[in-house]
């Protein structure tokens, strides 16, 4: 499907938010609710003992869904009994060795085995886990936990060109997969719709979806949803269970949707979600998919991306390039960004541009042909405004490696949320720099994007104006000649700083936050 911009931004949003809430939920999973103004980080630990910043089951288990559905669309031969046979044996596999397998996919996946060795099978079938959780379910009676809805985002991206319809069918298969109770398969198939409209048109509507269930059915999930909206997070004292999932994350989003929006809801969201308390890093990671869906992969902060890592060995750059590959239905494309080895920009000139930055000689300002010069200058941080292949950055860590999202455009319309995409850049420079290590921020051909972000930082490490600080820049750097819409930002944050030391002299708040 050809998606614009926009939407690819979204596209690769969906699994990196959906594993951002899930790390920030991992160290508080079944603690009581918090406090408003309690901190919440990717700290780590919990009851299973995951590190920072790494994502637990809910991300794990939607991994090999987002690369089965991938697969298939690479391999036109490939059929859907095909593609979830791929899912539940990595779902096997990973539940071997996994730091934390929910109750109930333990269970399934147990009995699953046992069907495929009664069969004479090494490897299970899709049909196993189908036939396990049906028993699971007629046995119990109680097969509605979340653990199919935390998982099931990145289905809503391989169904992007597809009717509502047959997506909100294929959620209910892939749920029951594992969960076959009809509160579960029509929650999940409630929450891709919900994504797939989000990433689509860049909006939150999780009503999307109703009119695709019976007339009894969406009245009752509608009374569901109403009450989420009149609620907290916290107020959903049994989340484990799949509707207080599903009401715990529509009520994080909702709730803080009507302060905030764009980077700062997401954010303040997947916060609400962990405060909620209890299952936080599955309902977190639930609210996540849908806002990484309507809000992108630029909205969520570099201090969360830095570190986000999980099973099985991936980081953000994985997520973000299975979102993108995924919600274009074409496969996977190795020749192209952000798969490609190498970008390719031979055919521009003056790449090369290389100088200190007039503020902090600690920073250095460049094309994307200084990357050549990282181990020789000894930069050991690298803050990257342009498109990179993946072996175009050597000699650094990757998590100190920042990468941006920043069109050099004079039309706003053409970059998500250019405004915190920039200060966010600026802050990965600052935040370098206060760990003692020497940057380079970059972007082609430092003429527009680099120049912009470093006129950000030079003006909180020097104290004046962005675009005093721009002229300083200007002084080293005589090519630098930031867009239009780029100055306007500058000119905007320092009449946001003025207001904000106006307010502070005279006392009274203007509740001034866009300055960076």
């Amino acid at each position: 499907m050809k998606l614009t911009p926009l939407q690819n931004d979204r596209a690769a949003g969906v699994l990196v938010a959906l594993a951002a809430g899930d790390a920030l939920g991992a160290g508080y999973e079944f603690g009581a609710p918090l406090p408003d103004a309690a901190e919440v980080t990717m700290k780590g630990g919990g009851p299973f003992g995951f590190a920072p910043a790494e994502w637990t089951d809910d991300t794990s288990m939607a991994i090999p869904i987002a690369q089965a559905f991938l697969e298939a669309a690479s391999d036109a031969g490939s059929s859907s009994p095909a593609a979830l046979t791929m899912i539940v044996r990595a779902w096997t596999s990973w539940a071997a060795e996994a730091k934390d397998v929910g109750a109930q996919t333990s269970s399934v996946i147990a009995a699953a085995r046992r069907l495929a060795a009664a069969a004479g099978r090494s490897k299970v079938h899709s049909a196993d886990f189908s036939a396990a959780a049906a028993d699971f379910h007629a046995r119990t009676g109680r097969s509605a936990g979340n653990g199919s809805l935390m998982r099931t985002a990145p289905l809503a991206l391989a169904y992007l060109d597809r009717d509502p319809g047959e997506l909100m069918a294929q959620a209910g298969v892939v749920s029951a997969l594992t969960h076959a109770d009809p509160d579960a398969q029509e929650a999940c198939g409630l929450w891709c719709v919900a994504i797939r409209a989000a990433v689509l048109t860049g909006r939150l509507d999780v009503r999307a979806g109703l009119s695709l269930l019976s007339p009894e059915r969406a009245n009752v999930w509608l009374g569901r949803i109403e009450m989420a909206e009149r609620s907290r997070p916290r107020d959903f004292t049994r989340n484990g269970w799949v509707v207080e999932a599903f009401q715990g994350a529509w009520s994080a989003i909702h709730f803080t949707g009507l302060s905030a929006s764009g980077p700062a809801h997401l954010r303040a969201a997947l916060e609400e979600a962990v405060r909620g308390g209890r299952d936080t890093d599955t309902v977190a990671a639930i609210a996540g998919g849908l806002l990484g869906a309507a809000y992108g992969y630029t909205a969520v902060p570099f201090e969360w991306r830095r570190r986000l890592h999980g099973w099985p060995g991936l980081r953000v750059r994985d997520l973000m390039m299975l979102g993108m590959e995924l919600g274009r239905g074409e496969g996977r494309r190795p020749a192209s960004w952000p798969r490609a080895e190498h970008q390719d920009y031979s055919m521009w000139g003056r790449t090369d541009a290389l100088v200190q930055h007039p503020h902090d000689d600690g920073v250095w300002l460049g094309g994307v042909g200084s990357l050549g010069r990282v181990a020789e200058l000894g930069i050991d941080a690298v803050v990257s405004l342009c498109r990179l292949g993946t072996l175009d950055m050597p000699g650094v860590a990757p998590e100190d490696h920042a990468t941006f999202w920043v069109i050099d455009s004079p039309v706003e319309e053409d970059n998500a949320h250019a405004s915190f995409v920039l200060r966010d850049a600026s802050a990965a420079v600052e935040r370098f720099r206060a760990e003692g290590k020497t940057v380079l921020l970059h972007c082609v051909r430092a003429e527009s994007r680099t120049p912009t972000v470093a006129a950000l930082y030079g003006a909180q490490v020097a104290g004046v104006s962005p675009l005093d600080a721009l002229e300083d820049v200007r002084l080293v750097l005589p090519g630098a000649s930031p867009n239009g819409f780029f100055l306007g930002l500058l000119r905007e944050a320092g009449t946001a700083a003025a207001l904000h030391v106006e307010g502070a002299t005279t006392g009274v708040s203007k509740n001034v936050r866009r300055y960076w």
